[in-house]
């Protein structure tokens, strides 16, 4: 795959970028809008930009609107994401997207459970730990048109507990995002739902000072 530089360095491969290929075959049949705006950023490849967090090789690199300023704060865990982004029609609008998504590690194993709640998106380990990230979200637009925006997340300290890869989560970026937006036709009924397939990202931080580290 061809990549493009930044303005400061070039983002190294990530297992989004490398599985696109084949969740794109895989969401063929389910949404084929979707699938043609994932083949197009397969083609072009992901859009590097500036800013990295602390000195962890494993930070992302993203835009400065969602950047981890604090330089305590480490990845302890990267996961690639599959799954959908799920709309409901409200009469007017899809309304805002609810997650439901599995995170895999680096051997492709699976790890993480994604989806929505009441009070935010929550990721639940198969360890036993849970993270819910409050809302709203910093955000970044990088390909508003074929991919869900990148995000960056505080996690609610009450709603995070459990032993296991996600204790003492305190930052969680969404980055390198495909696929996932809202259809761009109007529902025909109030309640419709749509599932749209998305990848992307997920690195979860731990601040260094804690025991768990």
């Amino acid at each position: 795959m061809m990549k493009q530089p930044s303005k400061t360095k070039t983002m190294n491969e990530t297992p989004a970028v490398r599985s696109m290929g084949a969740f794109v075959l895989g969401a063929l049949s389910s949404n084929k809008a979707t699938v043609s705006a994932l083949a197009l950023l397969l083609g072009s490849g992901l859009s590097a930009l500036a800013s990295e967090s602390g000195t962890d090789n494993r930070a992302p690199e993203v835009p400065e609107s969602i950047a981890v300023e604090a330089a305590d704060h480490k990845v302890h865990f990267h996961g690639f994401a599959r799954g959908v982004q799920i709309y409901t029609w409200n009469g007017n609008d899809w309304g805002n997207a609810v997650p439901r998504a599995t995170l895999f590690d680096d051997d492709g194993n699976v790890v993480v459970s994604h989806f929505g709640t009441t009070n935010g998106p929550a990721w639940r380990s198969n360890s036993g730990s849970e993270v819910v990230g409050k809302l709203p979200p910093k955000r970044a637009d990088v390909d508003p048109d074929n991919a869900i925006p990148w995000l960056l997340l505080e996690a609610n300290v009450k709603l995070t507990h459990g032993p296991g890869v996600l204790a003492g989560t305190s930052l969680i970026h969404r980055v390198n995002t495909a696929g996932g937006v809202a259809p761009k036709v109007a529902g025909t009924q109030i309640g419709q739902v749509a599932e749209v397939p998305y990848i992307a990202d997920y690195f979860f931080y731990r601040a260094t000072n804690q025991a768990n580290d």
